[in-house]
């Protein structure tokens, strides 16, 4: 589902490099977990796989599509939430969603239904007539996930997006998540709760200064190390 192949990007010129030759495959039906200390590449990576930066070298590619190439029929197969809660704080919650579904042409039965479903599952379908700028950080939160899942797209790539959720909201989240991937869709997500994608993730990658330094199941990771190792062992010894 998701290709990178020889990908780079470097800031400052070039005297900074964020992703350093980075190749990575993940496959329809998974659940990918994408960890890493602060700025080791993890949200440069997900930019350059959603289309927000261009990679300075190697090739990206969603569903078969070139992210250059082809970038509307790439960037069609996903649901993208940030770090950032980048919302449109003088739009009302319902607007919102309207506005996203507009964008990607999702029917107005189809949108409804799928508009009930998520702001009732987050809890925050009271609010749905309230302007954005008034919403909470997990509020704005729970709606970026709302608007990135109305138009069903096949890749979710999540950019920490537990943090700021209330514990019902999250488990109800991960379900969720779980449940695309049965279908056969896939999950690509970062985190800083190891424990979470230690139990949740089908395959994890740990990226560091830029580089995969290891990418596999949890049984795979534990390889060189002992049989009952921990997420956090693992990573700790990688990124030290």
């Amino acid at each position: 589902m998701i290709e990178l192949q020889n990908v780079s990007k470097s800031y400052a010129r070039g005297r900074v490099k964020a992703v350093d030759d980075l190749s990575l495959r993940v496959e329809r039906g998974e659940i990918f977990g994408f960890i890493g200390p602060n700025g080791a590449g993890k949200t440069t990576t997900i930019k350059m796989i959603t289309g927000i930066l261009l990679p300075d070298a190697g090739s990206i590619s969603i569903g078969g599509a070139d992210m250059l190439a082809e970038p509307v029929r790439a960037k069609k197969m996903i649901g993208y939430v940030p770090d950032s809660h980048d919302v449109f704080d003088r739009l009302k919650g319902i607007e919102y969603l309207n506005f996203i579904g507009d964008v990607y042409g999702v029917r107005a039965d189809e949108r409804a239904a799928l508009i009930e479903k998520y702001l009732t599952m987050f809890d925050i379908k009271d609010a749905a007539g309230e302007l954005i700028r008034s919403y909470s950080h997990g509020m704005k939160q729970k709606l970026a996930l709302t608007g990135a899942l109305i138009h069903k797209p096949p890749l979710w790539i999540l950019d920490e997006p537990l943090t700021g959720l209330d514990p019902k909201s999250a488990l109800a989240l991960k379900e969720e998540m779980r449940a695309h991937c049965r279908e056969g869709n896939t999950v690509f997500f970062s985190t800083h709760i190891l424990e979470v994608a230690e139990r949740l993730c089908d395959r994890i990658g740990i990226i560091y200064q830029g580089r995969l330094a290891a990418v596999g199941t949890m049984e795979s990771l534990r390889s060189g190390g002992g049989s009952d190792a921990t997420l956090e062992q693992i990573f700790f010894e990688l990124t030290e």
